[in-house]
């Protein structure tokens, strides 16, 4: 069972999918913009479908790279490669997801963007807790949502608050991660923009505590205002819940049912982060029904996703991108330094200069004195 993390693209890619005016509004932007505008709307295309036609947003958002390149737009280019980061992440690839993550980070700590910086680290902090990395997750989290609530955004707000319960589900901290899902809810209500993750992760919760009667509940309220917003990610994450449930619950056929449906969508939306969980509930599913030969034939596809997502390979190159970034972070360290090593050397140098002129000042000002009083000595009568 996969949690549903909130990921943010260009500002935040929620569970509230555009509408059809929204859409048409954007064609109509989208005839006559040129320049950054027109790279900004392309990536507006991408928040439109990444939930629903993500196949669609990428292209979007691929164009808006291509064109941000081309005008040299900082902040387009930024918001592209972070939206490439949030496709290849739902496709499970999570190494190429984490470059191009780093990429935009990169680009709007020199933009000093702070909106920027703190969104990507929130998805950086994605990456890490699919790869079971939860030291490194909880930094990034925990930075991103210090600087979402020092702006006052409160969707964002919402979004890490979700991703936190999620960190905090997975380490077994159940009364902490269900604070932060309630909370994260109730601001979403509040704010008159409701989030489906959270009630589909208050689920996941309840099934990892074995009250299936209780996750059920919240799965099929989260499923209804999935499907009410044209949400297919969070759709496609409950159905894979809800097969998981029926599985462990003995109902076979129902658990089929949703689990052959998840599987389709994942491949159709080429959402394959979720595969992995859906195959391994269904071999449990054939192996629960004495179906031995489904179940193993099941669970070989089950390691070669595992393997191709959460593998050697992928978390080699994830090492190589961590290291590198500690060495970015210890460049930025030593920069810091040498400034202020080179201030410190210009105030010192400054506070010589000073003492020198005072020292030439008094000595220019006692030589006066002298020669002033000098000529002025009493002539000698004979």
């Amino acid at each position: 069972m996969k949690p549903a993390y909130l990921v943010f693209a260009l500002l935040l890619t929620s569970s509230h999918a555009f509408t059809q005016p929204k859409i048409d509004s954007l064609e109509k932007v989208l005839a006559t913009a040129k320049g950054d505008l027109k790279v900004k709307t392309l990536n507006e295309f991408f928040r439109a479908y990444i939930n629903s036609d993500p196949i669609k947003a990428i292209e979007y958002t691929r164009e808006a790279l291509s064109l941000a390149t081309e005008i040299d737009d900082k902040k387009g280019m930024a918001a592209s490669y972070n939206n490439l980061g949030v496709a290849y992440k739902n496709q499970g690839a999570l190494d190429k997801a984490l470059e191009y993550y780093l990429i935009a980070l990169q680009i709007y700590e020199g933009l000093d963007n702070k909106d920027g910086i703190a969104t990507t680290k929130n998805n950086i902090g994605n990456i890490y807790s699919f790869k079971k990395d939860y030291g490194q997750a909880m930094k990034y989290f925990e930075e991103s949502h210090s600087q979402f609530i020092e702006m006052g955004d409160k969707q964002k707000i919402i979004g890490s608050m979700n991703n936190m319960g999620n960190l905090h589900n997975d380490l077994q901290l159940y009364e902490q991660a269900l604070k932060y899902y309630s909370e994260s809810y109730q601001l979403s209500q509040q704010s008159g923009k409701v989030y489906a993750d959270p009630l589909n992760n208050i689920g996941n919760l309840y099934f990892k505590q074995g009250n299936y009667q209780r996750a059920v509940e919240y799965y099929l309220r989260a499923l209804a205002l999935a499907r009410e917003q044209n949400d297919q990610l969070v759709v496609l994450n409950v159905l894979s819940s809800m097969g998981e449930v029926y599985a462990r619950a003995g109902q076979f056929k129902n658990a089929q049912a949703y689990l052959d449906s998840a599987l389709y969508m994942s491949g159709q939306m080429q959402a394959y982060i979720f595969e992995p969980s859906i195959l391994k509930s269904m071999a449990l599913n054939y192996s629960k029904q004495g179906k031995m030969k489904e179940a193993y034939e099941t669970l070989m596809r089950y390691d070669v996703t595992k393997e191709k997502i959460y593998g050697e390979e992928s978390s080699r190159k994830i090492a190589q991108m961590e290291i590198a970034l500690d060495l970015q972070e210890k460049e930025k360290e030593m920069e810091a330094l040498k400034i202020k090593s080179e201030i410190q050397r210009l105030e010192l140098q400054k506070t010589r200069m000073i003492i020198t002129i005072t020292i030439l000042g008094i000595g220019l000002v006692l030589g006066a004195f002298n020669l002033f009083y000098s000529k002025r000595k009493p002539i000698k009568r004979k």
